[in-house]
């Protein structure tokens, strides 16, 4: 494990301090959490931000569009 310094706002650090005393927990375990929390939040974002961004190109709805295709003749099948 790698350790890492840093510094916090003090009213966060106070949060911080508080919500780890209400959970039992320790600072770093509760920093370690929330941001896991955050990073997949931001990778869920940056994903649906992808799907937004495909669905006005025309290439892509092409593809889409002769896989659904596809996708329906197998059925059939």
């Amino acid at each position: 494990m790698i350790t890492f310094t840093s510094t916090l706002p003090d009213d966060l650090m106070r949060l911080l301090t508080q919500k780890a005393k209400e959970l039992k927990l320790p600072k770093n375990k509760l920093i370690e959490r929330a941001l896991e929390i955050y990073l997949d939040q931001i990778n869920k974002a940056q994903y649906a931000k992808s799907y937004r961004s495909a669905e006005n190109d025309p290439d892509i709805l092409t593809i889409a569009e002769e896989g659904m295709a596809d996708y329906f003749k197998q059925l059939k099948d």
